[in-house]
């Protein structure tokens, strides 16, 4: 019997958006980067918290895989992405392995 691993990979991203001054104008930048993070590394994405202040966002990700190294190294290249994100400031980001 042949076991393969799985591991799953959960980041918790507190983010600011600086210049919003309404709930539309957070949207708007939120978006996009939702959609650039499941194109790029296939993972699940959603806003679970401060989903009524303007310029707060907590965003929670999945990534699944047999590979760790690899699920480390594309979580890597996400917090890249945000840090690079234009409009969009990192407060904190949590990484818990399930």
């Amino acid at each position: 019997m042949n076991e393969q691993s799985l591991f799953i990979l959960l980041l918790r991203m507190e983010l600011v958006i600086p210049d919003a001054r309404s709930l539309k104008e957070k949207r708007a930048p939120l978006k996009g980067l939702k959609e650039r993070i499941r194109g790029r590394f296939n993972a699940s994405i959603a806003e679970v918290g401060y989903q009524d202040k303007w310029q707060r966002a907590l965003l929670a990700a999945c990534m699944l895989g047999g590979d760790k190294r690899r699920l480390e190294s594309e979580a890597s290249r996400l917090c890249q992405l945000l840090e690079e994100t234009p409009g969009i400031q990192v407060a904190r980001i949590d990484r818990d392995w399930l």
